[in-house]
């Protein structure tokens, strides 16, 4: 047998391979850049929670304010939603006939369901502030907070119409699972699980689990973005109304708002301020251009001193225009932009403060950091100890921007149980 020659290709079957076009890698480019952007929007949106510490903050914060409104309220609860009102059920029904509202307040005519309504919405809304089953608390709240806006839609001011899209929106986050009872029990269930075995789970048990963390993680995703844009629209709408005219600019609607008897809750401070034609001009233009970047600075750390001016900003129309419910509610929902290891180094500080000023001692043979909370991942998959993750750090060791996935499962898979090496 001789030696087989191998069979080369002839010349005219073989195509010129010649350099791409500049169009064609341009667009194979921006093809690919595209899947990349496709593929970290899907893995942000699918792959862990966001802004857990910002919508625990925005739910104290809402439910603190609704409760505060409800309490003061209460000497005249009966004259703005109850059966003195002028606002009569009748008229409230004949309005929800055109706008497709409804309100709990409206299925009896009876004073002491009144009262019973009334003091289930004080109670909903501390249940709500402490955390305690935050799901079925924020649906109640969500309840609460649309019965006593649409029976008196009239009432009250335009600040209580932004704490209804909040508490509607919080309906669809894991606004519990940080600052709550509803942590701190998770907390002590993942201490005691750490300690008994492992249960052994199918696979179909294992898929379904892990399609409800996902389902879970995409809904609240999903109601953040909603929340911040919502918050986006506000300012910016408010910017550009304002830019459309000079009273804003000039400081003329300034200047009216502080000689309005209706907005006057202390005379003599308004007419001070009113007096200074140069600071409210200066005031003026800092709103417009406040309003009109807030969307545009919301990536950057130019974000900070806007969210500063802000602050200002509402506080000065709760004092000098007597608005507290509105000003309490944009400075809530401002609150939503801050990362979440701001929130965490808030503790930090604090105990740092009190350590230092003589108010705390430190517990003997604690560890710096260690109430702090478990890292989380992924339900289907233990993470070995020393396995090192990007950014430097290990898998047992806390993300600094907050935990990956919030559910007790994913802290007993992600953290290795008492006594293993």
């Amino acid at each position: 047998m001789g030696i087989e020659q191998p069979c080369w290709p002839s010349p005219a079957t073989v195509a010129p391979q010649g350099p791409q076009s500049p169009g064609t890698s341009l667009v194979g480019d921006a093809r690919q850049w595209l899947l990349g952007q496709v593929g970290a929007l899907w893995a942000l949106f699918t792959g862990r929670p966001v802004s857990l510490y910002a919508t625990s903050v925005l739910r104290i914060g809402y439910g603190l304010l609704y409760l505060v409104f409800l309490v003061r309220e209460f000497p005249h609860r009966g004259e703005i939603w109850g059966p003195d009102s002028p606002w009569t059920p009748a008229l409230a029904k004949q309005l929800f006939e055109q706008t497709g509202w409804n309100s709990v307040l409206t299925l009896s005519d009876n004073p002491a369901y009144f009262e019973f309504c009334y003091a289930m919405a004080v109670a909903t809304s501390v249940l709500f502030v402490l955390g305690w089953r935050t799901r079925v608390m924020s649906v109640l709240f969500a309840v609460v907070v649309i019965s006593f806006h649409a029976r008196s839609i009239f009432m009250t001011d335009g600040g209580d119409n932004l704490v209804l899209l909040m508490a509607v929106y919080l309906v669809l986050t894991a606004c519990g699972r940080r600052w709550s009872l509803d942590a701190r029990r998770d907390r002590l269930k993942s201490a005691r699980a750490d300690t008994a075995p492992e249960p052994v789970r199918g696979l179909y048990a294992q898929e379904l689990r892990h399609a409800r963390v996902t389902l879970t993680t995409v809904v609240h995703n999903c109601g953040v973005f909603v929340i911040a844009a919502q918050i986006c629209f506000l300012y910016g709408s408010a910017g550009l109304y304002k830019v459309q005219g000079s009273t804003w600019g000039g400081g003329t609607a300034l200047h009216y708002a502080l000689n309005l008897e209706l907005f006057q809750p202390w005379p003599v401070l308004s007419h001070l301020v009113a007096e200074f034609p140069m600071v409210i001009a200066i005031t003026g233009y800092i709103t417009v251009l406040v309003q009109v970047a807030f969307p545009f600075v919301l990536f950057g750390r130019l974000k900070y001193p806007v969210l500063a001016v802000l602050l200002g900003m509402h506080i000065g129309i709760a004092v000098l225009m007597g608005l507290p419910l509105f000003s309490g509610a944009m400075i809530i929902a401002d609150a939503a932009f801050l990362p979440d290891r701001f929130y965490t180094f808030l503790p930090q500080l604090w105990r740092r403060a009190a350590q230092r000023t003589g108010m705390r001692q430190a517990a003997p043979g604690r560890a710096t950091g260690s109430g702090s909370v478990p890292a989380q991942g992924r339900p289907e998959l233990p993470a070995p100890q020393n396995q090192v993750v990007p950014g430097g750090g290990r898998s047992g060791s806390a993300h600094p921007m907050g935990p990956v996935t919030d559910h007790p499962e994913a802290e007993r898979h992600e953290r290795p149980r008492a006594g293993s090496s």
